[in-house]
């Protein structure tokens, strides 16, 4: 089952994750939420982060997966950036992916069904 995620990026230039070559790279609002779509649809990212830990067979398997139906939207709103996600991921996988992108520099607003 679908569920949205409704998210805010106070500082969408601060939305970086903590390590460069997993970050977002955008900082429009459309960008934004194509790189994260592009996150969920795809287990790419999680693939890449997952082959430079130091235990890549220890990493929990439970973030790997893929949306292929995954969709995000985004808009500016003043100086912040709101997405909307709607995934079937796994809620913690989710997590996983937007941690990777923007850091700790989001915001969960709400959570719907589909």
């Amino acid at each position: 089952m679908a569920v949205s995620y409704h998210l805010r990026l106070p500082d969408p230039g601060a939305a970086r994750g903590g390590d460069a070559r997993f970050a977002f790279h955008s900082s429009g609002a459309e960008g934004l939420a194509q790189e994260l779509q592009d996150a969920l649809r795809s287990p790419a990212l999680f693939q890449r982060w997952r082959a430079l830990q130091d235990d890549p067979d220890g990493v929990s398997i439970s973030l790997d997966g893929a949306d292929p139906a995954a969709v995000v939207t985004g808009e500016q709103d003043d100086l912040s950036v709101r997405l909307k996600a709607t995934t079937a991921l796994p809620g913690e996988t989710f997590k996983h992916r937007l941690r990777l992108l923007a850091g700790s520099h989001w915001e969960l607003r709400n959570v719907t069904s589909g």
